[in-house]
């Protein structure tokens, strides 16, 4: 079962939800802070390719 870890995102309007939204103001921006949160949270990140990236925890992790 996978669950959604994080949400990094460059326009706050576009998500909602329960899982924690971190807004950046760049695409550089925005992949730094996607990849330091991976290894953080040991999740797996997912580009939506609509300004949207989803860190998603897989299984037992």
């Amino acid at each position: 079962m996978a669950k959604v870890a994080a949400i990094v995102t460059l326009d706050r309007e576009a998500v909602g939800g329960g899982a924690p939204i971190f807004v950046e103001q760049s695409r550089e921006q925005q992949e730094k802070t996607a990849f330091l949160l991976e290894k953080i949270l040991d999740a797996s990140v997912h580009d939506l390719k609509n300004g949207i990236l989803v860190l998603v925890k897989h299984g037992d992790k």
